[in-house]
């Protein structure tokens, strides 16, 4: 990986593309993969491909292309998916039960230890793997229990008090589905998933090619 330089985030966020479509390349029996190729498969240039990589290390020979497997392998590694990463639910709603039945995290490694949630209907339910704990129980919980990830799936309001107890629990990394900003210490990571945005930019293109 290079050095002294900041690499930018959208080459980071290009990684699982890789990753994603070397995965796919394996399922179909590739071996070997040029960039050029590459490059007609993912609706990218090869000069941007063979620079993406390259502030990683070198991967592949000219001639000879990319080994699928390894360089799958090499991006995996960059992104930290050598390991296993402790998940937890806020918020058992459809979205939260979802992500618990997603079983395709578990195989990338974010094992969803527990959801919780403040409802007492849901409380005690079944969702996934996990019994829902009652929201009172995060504290205790994340004490005994290794957590890297919290997930917050519940509704705006509240989000932040919740984020405040994840924070002072030790937990430095936040998925967040919450339509909400929020505001975190130095030192803890969040990753906003804005679903409806998304939505509503298809809307904002449908309207303009209209």
């Amino acid at each position: 990986m290079s050095k002294g330089k900041a690499i930018s985030q959208q080459v980071i966020k290009r990684l699982p593309r890789y990753f994603s479509h070397l995965g796919y390349l394996m399922e179909s029996d590739v071996s070997r993969v040029s960039s050029m190729e590459l490059a007609g498969q993912m609706n990218l240039t090869a000069s941007q491909i063979r620079q993406d990589l390259n502030h990683f290390g070198c991967f592949g020979q000219q001639g000879y292309g990319y080994n699928v497997r390894i360089l799958r392998e090499a991006i995996g590694k960059i992104l930290g998916l050598d390991r296993e990463y402790g998940l937890i639910i806020i918020g058992a709603g459809n979205l939260g039960q979802a992500l618990a039945n997603y079983t395709r995290f578990e195989n990338m490694g974010f094992v969803v230890k527990a959801v919780f949630d403040i409802s007492p209907e849901i409380c005690g339910r079944r969702v996934g793997k996990c019994v829902v704990k009652h929201i009172d129980e995060l504290e205790d919980y994340t004490a005994s229990g290794k957590v890297d990830i919290a997930a917050l799936t519940l509704k705006s309001k509240g989000a932040q008090d919740v984020v405040n107890r994840i924070v002072k629990a030790g937990i430095t990394a936040v998925w967040n589905f919450a339509s909400f900003e929020l505001k975190v210490p130095e030192g803890v990571i969040v990753e906003d998933v804005h679903l409806l945005d998304s939505l509503m930019m298809l809307s904002y293109n449908l309207h303009s090619n209209d």
